[in-house]
């Protein structure tokens, strides 16, 4: 991995763990209505405040007592203009809470002075996550996103992370948009239940697409179960060697069956674990282990555990 500065350097021999799945432990864990999925408006209100550093607070713990790095996510996974729009923000509001929201969680890092914590922005998809849809070239994602990549990184992000990127034109736009202003960035893919992208194409071409023609500091699988695409690890090759974050789901449910799922579905913790202990065997790299959606800070305590057992 190509980490330079100096936040992320330590990521080269520090484990790191990440929060879970934010949206689904803020409708239903701690019962809020996120219109569109969207955690960001929280920020524009002191209760919203006080719920996310609620939110954020258990996974502190679990990095200290661990004795592991923390990775925060800004909650700006729906902040972007078309999903933004949705909740009632116009460019210059989004633009202002991107770099509120860089400002919240830079704050909430700070309790953890002298302990490895990277502050991470958050970048979603321009659509649904789970499914394609309208697609843009590389050129237009890059103008799409470029908004929200400058207030990350103007707001001083260590990182930005394209998350649950479900075609390469996208991720490569967002990669653009990051070069374009010189912060770091690392590119997340979710699959389907074969381990292929939405899109079709295998997680293995993604991968090289994207190396090929940017230089992302690591890639990420996230939002789907382990058991969903561990097999195509059996291939080999050095592509592996670029996949250093994962961030699963609690259920092994579909894409298509979570959509129609109206309870949460915490899965199987204890095997959560097994699954992310065998990652580590096959993905040299395996550094940043953490949740998407249905999980919560004991997921996450359970499986922050195979970052302590040896490969």
């Amino acid at each position: 991995m190509a980490l330079t500065s100096h936040p992320l350097q330590s990521l080269r021999s520090t484990g790191f763990i990440t929060d879970g799945g934010m949206e689904t432990s803020l409708i239903f864990l701690q019962g809020l209505d996120l219109p569109c999925f969207a955690a960001f408006p929280l920020l524009d209100d002191e209760a919203g405040r006080t719920a996310l550093a609620e939110y954020y607070a258990p996974y502190l713990v679990v990095a200290t007592d661990r004795g592991l790095g923390m990775m925060l996510d800004t909650p700006t996974w729906r902040a972007n203009p078309d999903w933004a729009s949705l909740v009632g923000y116009d460019r210059d509001a989004l633009d202002r809470v991107n770099r509120d929201a860089v400002a919240f969680v830079q704050q909430i890092a700070g309790s953890l002075e002298g302990h490895p914590v990277v502050v991470n922005g958050a970048i979603g998809p321009r659509g649904d996550g789970y499914v394609v849809g309208s697609t843009m070239t590389v050129a237009e994602a890059t103008n799409y996103h470029a908004l929200q990549v400058r207030a990350l990184s103007e707001a001083g992000v260590d990182l930005v992370t394209a998350t649950t990127m479900n075609y390469v034109e996208e991720a490569l736009g967002v990669a653009q948009a990051c070069e374009d202003v010189g912060v770091p960035f690392a590119i997340g893919f979710t699959v389907e239940t074969d381990g292929c992208l939405p899109s079709g194409q295998s997680l293995r071409s993604a991968i090289e697409q994207v190396d090929a023609e940017t230089a992302p500091e690591y890639f990420m699988v996230n939002c789907a179960h382990p058991t969903h695409f561990s097999h195509v690890f059996g291939e080999g090759g050095s592509w592996l060697t670029r996949i250093a974050a994962v961030r699963s789901n609690a259920s092994t449910a579909s894409h298509a069956e979570l959509d129609e799922a109206d309870e949460l579905d915490r899965g199987d913790i204890p095997g959560l674990l097994d699954e992310y202990v065998a990652l580590r065997s096959v993905l040299p790299e395996l550094r940043v282990v953490g949740g998407c959606c249905g999980t919560d800070h004991e997921h996450i305590a359970e499986i922050s555990r195979a970052l302590l057992i040896d490969a």
